[in-house]
């Protein structure tokens, strides 16, 4: 048998508080455990100038311990961003 383990995903966001928003709900998320989250600042230069910038927010979700996996999931992702387990 084999187990999800946990999975990082990589979102772009417009403004700190979309990042921001991000993070709270997959902390508040019970399908999973948020185990790290990142939000940095990125700048889209040209000719030496800065002339866009975005957010890139990083969350690391934890299903199951490694060790004593208890679950097995089956992740299923759509377009418009939701997140839910696959049906079997």
């Amino acid at each position: 048998m084999k187990y999800l383990i946990s999975t990082v995903e990589t979102y772009r966001a417009d403004t700190q508080e979309e990042a921001e928003n991000l993070i709270k709900n997959a902390k508040a998320a019970k399908e999973y455990t948020l185990t790290k989250s990142t939000n940095e600042i990125k700048y889209v230069k040209a000719k030496g100038e800065i002339i866009d910038s975005y957010y890139k927010v990083s969350l690391t979700k934890s299903f199951t311990d490694i060790k004593e996996p208890e679950d097995a999931f089956n992740v299923k992702y759509s377009l418009d961003g939701t997140f839910g387990e696959e049906d079997e």
